[in-house]
C-alpha cells in the first residue's frame, strides 16, 4: 500500500531530529514508501468548496543540519490525498481551530490523523473533565472568588491558562503565598479564557509521567522529572526524561479513557499522569515517541502506521467490511 501523504506541521527546518515526534512519523512513512508532502497550517485555504494547500514533497534523512528535503511547490487539493496528518504545534487557539473545520471538509474520505472534529472538541485541560476519578480536584472558572475558596479549601494549588501548552503560565501557589490576587490580575488581563486551578499533586516533583496512545492502547511510557526548583516538568524547561514503565493506576486510566479515545478517532494521543492522577489528554501534536524508543528500544511510529493504514483500508473497503 503506497499512500499520498500530507503534513501539515511549523516548518520542519525548526525541528529537532533527535527529539520530534512528527519527524519519525515522517521516516517511517517514508521508509513504507508513502508520498510525502509538507506545508504550513496558513498555507492551507478553501476556495469554492475545496480544501487545498500550497505544498512540497518532502525527503526526510536522520542527517543534523540536512534533514530533510523539500521540491517545488504546488496546489494540492487535499480530497486527492489519501492521509493528512495535523501535527502544528499549539497553541489551541482560533488559527488552530480554524484549521481544523477546513480539515472537516475533507474528513474522512481523505483520513485526517487525528480526527479534526474530535481534534476540536477535545481540548487538553477540558476533555479530560469528561472521565469521572481520574483527576486531581480541579476548579475551573473565571470567578475569583471560587478561586480563593478553592485555594483555601486545598492550599496548596496549581494555577494555569486554560488553553495554555508546554508549561507556559503554569504557577505553584504555595500556603502563604501573597501573590494569588496579582496573579489573577494578570490572568484577566492576558486571558479571556477562564482559569484552570488544580490541588497540587506533590508526587511532580517524581515526575510527570508521559503515556503514549495508539487506538487507545498505552503504547509506551516516559518520565519527566522536574529539574531543581522548578514545578514544571517540560523537557524544553529542563525536565530530565526517565525511563519508565506503567503502573496498576496508568493502566486504569488508560482502559478508562481508551474506548472514548478510539470512537472520536483519536489515533496518536498523550496523556500525561501525575501520581495517582490524569491530568491533561493531548490530542493536537503529542511528543515523546523518541523519547520512549530509545529507553524502551521500540518504534511506536511503527504502531501508529499500522493504525493508520488499517484505518484509512477500512474506509475504503467500506463501514461493513
Amino acid at each position: 500500500m503506497s499512500l499520498a501523504v500530507a503534513i501539515q506541521m511549523d516548518h520542519i527546518s525548526g525541528i529537532n531530529i533527535d527529539a520530534d515526534s512528527t519527524f519519525v512519523l515522517a521516516l517511517e512513512a517514508q521508509a513504507r514508501r508513502h508520498a510525502l508532502f509538507h506545508y504550513l497550517p496558513r498555507q492551507l485555504f478553501l476556495k469554492d468548496g475545496r480544501v487545498l494547500a500550497t505544498m512540497q514533497p518532502l525527503e526526510v534523512r536522520r542527517e543534523k543540519g540536512n534533514h530533510f528535503s523539500l521540491g517545488a511547490p504546488e496546489v494540492v487539493d487535499l480530497a486527492t490525498l489519501d492521509v493528512v496528518l495535523m501535527r502544528q504545534d499549539p497553541p489551541f487557539d482560533m488559527a488552530y481551530i480554524t484549521a481544523t473545520h477546513l480539515l472537516e471538509h475533507v474528513h474522512p474520505q481523505t483520513l485526517v490523523i487525528n480526527d479534526p472534529v474530535c481534534v476540536r472538541n477535545a481540548p487538553e485541560k477540558l476533555f479530560v473533565t469528561h472521565f469521572e476519578g481520574v483527576m486531581p480536584p480541579t476548579l475551573i472558572t473565571s470567578d475569583a472568588a471560587q478561586i480563593r475558596a478553592f485555594r483555601e479549601q486545598h492550599q496548596d494549588i496549581i494555577v494555569k491558562p486554560l488553553f495554555g501548552n508546554g508549561g507556559a503560565g503554569v504557577f505553584h501557589i504555595r500556603p502563604g503565598d501573597e501573590n494569588l490576587n496579582a496573579l489573577l490580575e494578570m490572568f484577566t488581563q492576558f486571558y479571556r479564557e477562564p482559569i484552570v486551578v488544580q490541588r497540587y499533586v506533590p508526587e511532580v516533583r517524581l515526575g510527570d509521567k508521559r503515556i503514549i496512545l495508539v487506538e487507545g492502547e498505552p503504547a509506551g511510557a516516559v518520565n519527566r522529572v522536574p529539574a531543581e526548583g522548578e514545578a514544571r516538568s517540560n523537557m524544553h524547561v529542563g525536565g530530565r526524561p526517565v525511563k519508565s514503565s506503567l503502573s496498576k493506576r496508568e493502566r486504569e486510566i488508560c482502559e478508562v479513557i481508551g474506548p472514548a479515545l478510539r470512537e472520536r478517532g483519536l489515533v496518536f494521543v498523550g496523556i500525561d499522569v501525575i501520581g495517582d492522577y490524569l491530568t491533561e489528554i493531548n490530542v493536537t501534536s503529542p511528543t515523546g515517541i523518541q523519547e520512549i524508543n530509545r529507553f524502551d528500544g521500540i518504534k511506536i511510529e511503527s504502531r501508529i502506521w499500522d493504525a493508520i493504514e488499517r484505518r484509512h483500508a477500512k474506509r475504503h473497503r467500506g463501514p461493513n467490511s
